[in-house]
């Protein structure tokens, strides 16, 4: 059999993770939602979130129109390499949109039920909201296996290309899953945050009224939010994270080893490690579970348990593999580094966001001297925490690069030259390595929404304090479990954003004959400096997207409070409606502006200064992006969890002025870490996916090329 006829395993990792996603959603729905008022909240919730889904898919659905019919004008000019990239722009949006309403589906599905759970036992508690996550997880990573196997199968058996043109070809059908994914995080992310930034400031700090208090008329929108953002959202970037790692493997693989024969090969070994990862997931979920008694410490060992277990498994079954396809061990040890590098940022994530930790602890000290030196220490502590992911990175880059044959000689031209594409090869397949078990890790993540909301339901439902508990603690874990997600995610961008660079670069060098990318050009210096600015620029909408929202429910919420007698005393029922109606428009109106940024920027850059300009913005996004994302990420989860430190009963606990501090630190950060942070490493990827997109556009009607 030959080697291309083997990628029909790709297919059965998409079965054997659709059937497990599909199983978990049935255990899931067997539980109880409880009480009819739990069942009731958890209706809103569920209808609050399908209602703004609705409308968000209605406004990107015109804009992928638009761009779709954008796309078979270029093709037909012949300014695309061929048709089939403006329908696979479309399928990669669906696929990511879709992976998204699924894990949502599940998750406000699940929230009254871990609620309910939670009131039987912690453990169950905890199993409930797992197993929801793992709905997600697995639903991620069987799409994008589905979509990367049917798009290889369609452009080999029926377009009838070579390993080459395949791969250059599925190196751009990541755009759509980007441009979904970046859509979905910026619009989730501006509902949620201004929902709970909203809900904070006014019913936390100014009516001192505890979170998730009915009497709130923004809680029911806030727990929207959570759904919204945190698992819709997260769900599409985790996808377009996953499926844009192979693709650019893919490109990279085909590339390096044509001469040698090993192109198909280099191609199926991402795929390969892939299925591995899926199988060692579904096994690694197997081991979360807890005691009833577990502190903060030990639930988060049971989650470490699963995903490092997963990563263990996947490391030893990958070396066989690696060795069967590539004849040797240098592509595992790249693979190896992106497991090692993938657990490495999580555990420093951990560190720096969990109030197990020393850091976290301290940043809850400064709360003791009022909100503004808590600003300060959660700032200084966000920048502090960039330094470990970033050498992680590093080493992980050298690494790989070496591992896989790359050479560092530049004195021999000839070796490096040989070597260069093997290397990047390595790097590549490490970011294939780091989200190998995204199954699990994903779960682990998307699990931490669902005990959010469950915490708001039991508060709302008027529950024990022990569920409240119990909640709180499963939530708090969550918080820190959501940021090593996101350092994932983010770490992997930073890879896979490398691959795509070196993608575009090759593609540009066979449609140019002359291509300056000495750090001399000016054209390449002034790219560093647009992808710089984008960066910032692209923050700075997110987060007066997250502001502008936020202040209309300030003011919705100080309305209610006045206008509405007998709110505060229980008598009347706040008008949980308004809220989430004004929370749904502006973050459908604001999510435009960024979202559009990151594919006009690229593509003006272009026109204007040529290709070599390209990546000198590609190589300015990167760099920026992800130091700001790792930045923002961990800032906003440390400020969330140094308020859940204080409401332990640390420096005065609940209702305590140590306490409304920690209330504004984590409102600040809290568009850091759900809206811009998580964002950027989207934008990252999708300015790579755009310039290879347009890359013949821009090599041949650039301002240089038509002055010239």
């Amino acid at each position: 059999m030959r080697i291309e006829d083997l990628f029909w395993i790709g297919f059965v990792g998409a079965v054997v993770a659709l059937v497990f996603a599909f199983v978990q959603r049935g255990k899931v729905l067997k539980f109880s939602e409880g009480t009819e008022r739990m069942q009731k909240l958890a209706a809103s919730i569920r209808q609050g979130a399908n209602a703004y889904l609705r409308r968000q898919y209605k406004t990107v659905f015109i804009i992928f129109l638009l761009v779709f019919a954008l796309l078979l004008v270029l093709a037909y000019t012949g300014m695309l390499d061929n048709w089939y990239i403006p329908f696979a722009f479309l399928t990669g949006g669906i696929y990511s949109a879709l992976s998204g309403f699924i894990g949502m589906k599940i998750a406000t599905s699940s929230n009254a039920r871990t609620a309910n759970a939670a009131h039987e036992s912690l453990n169950r508690g905890l199993n409930v909201a797992f197993s929801s996550g793992t709905v997600m997880g697995f639903t991620v990573v069987g799409l994008g296996l589905l979509d990367v196997t049917v798009w290889f199968h369609v452009l080999r058996y029926v377009a009838g290309y070579d390993a080459v043109q395949i791969a250059q070809t599925m190196v751009m059908f990541g755009m759509g899953a980007s441009f979904m994914a970046l859509f979905a995080r910026v619009g989730g992310g501006i509902y949620t945050k201004a929902a709970d930034v909203g809900a904070d400031l006014v019913g936390k700090v100014e009516a001192g009224i505890p979170e998730d208090d009915p009497r709130n008329p923004a809680t029911i929108a806030d727990n929207v939010g959570d759904n919204v953002g945190d698992v819709a959202g997260m769900g599409a970037d985790l996808y377009e994270s996953y499926v844009g790692s192979i693709l650019a493997t893919f490109a990279l693989g085909a590339s390096a080893f044509a001469a040698d024969g090993l192109a198909w090969r280099a191609m199926l070994l991402p795929l390969a490690v892939a299925v591995v990862g899926v199988l060692c997931s579904l096994l690694g979920s197997f081991l979360i579970k807890t005691k009833e008694n577990a502190d903060q410490r030990s639930l988060l060992q049971t989650l470490r348990k699963g995903t490092y277990s997963a990563a263990a498994l996947a490391a030893v079954v990958c070396a066989p593999v690696s060795y069967l396809l590539m004849g040797s061990f240098r592509a595992y040890i790249a693979i190896l580094i992106g497991l090692a590098a993938g657990c490495a940022i999580g555990y420093f994530t951990e560190v720096y966001t969990s109030d197990t930790y020393k850091p976290t602890q301290t940043l809850a000290d400064a709360t003791e001297t009022g909100s503004a030196t808590t600003i300060i220490g959660g700032l200084s502590l966000g920048m502090k925490s960039t330094a470990a992911p970033v050498v992680i990175i590093s080493i992980a880059i050298i690494v790989a690069f070496l591992a896989a044959g790359g050479s560092l000689n530049t004195a021999d031209q000839a070796l490096y030259t040989a070597s260069f594409g093997k290397g990047l090869y390595g790097i590549g397949i490490a970011a294939v390595g780091m989200l190998s078990t995204l199954g699990i890790t994903l779960a682990t993540d998307a699990y931490g929404p669902v005990a959010d909301n469950a915490g708001g339901i039991a508060e709302m439902a008027g529950l024990g304090a022990e569920v409240r508990e119990r909640t709180d603690a499963l939530d708090s874990l969550g918080n820190t479990t959501a940021a090593t997600g996101k350092g994932f995610a983010i770490g992997s961008a930073a890879l896979t954003a490398l691959a795509l660079l070196v993608s575009y670069v090759d593609v540009v060098k066979g449609k140019t004959a002359a291509l300056d990318l000495e750090l001399t050009n000016p054209a390449v210096l002034v790219g560093i400096f647009v992808g710089v600015m984008l960066t910032f620029v692209f923050a700075s909408l997110t987060m007066s997207g997250v502001q502008r929202a936020a202040q209309s429910i300030v003011v919705e919420v100080r309305r209610q409070f006045r206008d509405i007698p007998g709110i505060m005393e229980g008598a009347a029922d706040p008008d949980y409606a308004s809220c989430v109606d004004l929370c749904t428009k502006g973050a459908l109106h604001e999510m435009v502006s960024p979202s559009l940024l990151a594919i006009i920027v690229p593509v003006i850059t272009g026109l204007l200064l040529g290709p070599e300009a390209v990546v000198g913005l590609l190589g300015g996004v990167t760099v920026s992006g992800f130091a700001l994302a790792v930045f923002m990420s961990n800032a906003g989860g440390a400020w969330d969890n140094a308020k859940k430190y204080i409401e332990t009963g640390t420096h005065g606990g609940k209702g305590s002025d140590q306490h409304k501090a920690a209330v504004i630190g984590d409102t600040v950060g809290d568009p850091f870490k759900d809206t811009a942070g998580p964002s950027l490493n989207i934008l990252i990827k999708l300015c790579s996916t755009v310039s290879i997109v347009f890359s013949t556009l821009i090599v041949n009607c650039n301002l240089t090329a038509l002055l010239g």
